[in-house]
């Protein structure tokens, strides 16, 4: 495999994941509505339209795309693009794959701990557990859905649920690093299964280039923490003052809707599969993943 296309890799987790692999002498190429100045090919979900020569070039196509599930307020109009920039972008790229003369190989694919559903307590979830009921967790299991269909037309097909990805630039641990002073959101005591996005760059190319890998798999670090834990440790290492008293339920709940059932609840997601697989992660520790985040490691 030399040629690999991505869909969604102008975001945070493309960019790291394009950076790694033309690092490892691979040739890249991005899925998008315009000429980048990445190499690309043209495609439109919403028309379901793609450049026929994109498939045929690939190798094997990462799949990111998606609407941001936490970047708006979620009406009714933005749940559905929520849902179907998914599926749709899935079902095109399985369409043009099933038309294509020569075809990638694998298909590896985000997806999310969203998954197990808003809240889990403190079960440790692995991948044999059934999806939650909520909004996210229907929305990921019809995207999985999607994704199985690769396996139809002979794709080695990967689908990674990701946990908390953290990085300095953005993401979740961006914005719980904007305001001036911070704090857990409600309790504190619900679970964050994070990852650190190097590790998570890292882990897509695992799954690429080992042949033998297939199905889902957590994509969460070895350690999860609770919102506090987590919340408390940014602080320190970006040195930033913290405060133990947690922004209040009922305050998030109406900044946020029903989006709030994101921060409130969590999930402690198992990471042992991907592991036993051969899968080493650079960055177990939070602390230690923090320190190498904001430089001072």
């Amino acid at each position: 495999m030399k040629n690999i296309l991505i869909s969604g890799g102008s975001g945070l987790i493309g960019h790291k994941i394009t950076q790694l692999l033309e690092l490892k002498g691979y040739s890249v190429a991005w899925l998008s509505r315009s000429k980048q100045k990445q190499r690309s090919f043209i495609w439109d979900v919403e028309k379901q339209t793609i450049d026929p020569a994109a498939v045929d070039w690939a190798d094997a196509i990462i799949h990111l795309a998606g609407a941001g599930v936490a970047d708006k307020r979620w009406t009714d109009e933005r749940k559905k693009l929520i849902l179907d920039s998914r599926i749709q972008s899935t079902r095109l790229l399985h369409d043009a794959v099933e038309k294509a003369t020569l075809k990638p190989s694998a298909f590896i694919s985000a997806s999310a701990v969203g998954y197990y559903g808003f809240n889990t307590g403190t079960s440790l979830m692995d991948e044999t557990q059934e999806a939650g009921s909520d909004f996210l967790a229907q929305v990921v299991v019809a995207w999985e859905n999607e994704m199985k269909k690769m396996e139809e037309l002979q794709l080695r097909t990967v689908m990674l649920r990701i946990g908390i990805v953290l990085d300095a630039n953005g993401g979740a641990l961006g914005e719980m690093m904007k305001p001036p002073i911070t704090a857990p959101l409600g309790s504190g005591d619900q679970w964050m299964s994070w990852i650190a996005i190097e590790d998570l760059a890292r882990m897509f190319v695992f799954a690429l280039e080992k042949t033998t890998l297939q199905g889902v798999f957590n994509a969460v670090g070895p350690n999860p923490a609770t919102n506090q834990e987590l919340t408390q440790a940014a602080a320190k290492a970006k040195g930033k003052p913290y405060v133990g008293i947690g922004v209040p339920g009922f305050a998030l709940k109406l900044a946020l809707g029903e989006m709030a059932g994101m921060v409130l609840g969590g999930n402690r997601v198992s990471s042992q599969k991907i592991q036993k697989a051969g899968f080493d992660f650079e960055c177990p520790e939070l602390t230690g993943a923090l320190k190498e985040i904001y430089g001072k490691g």
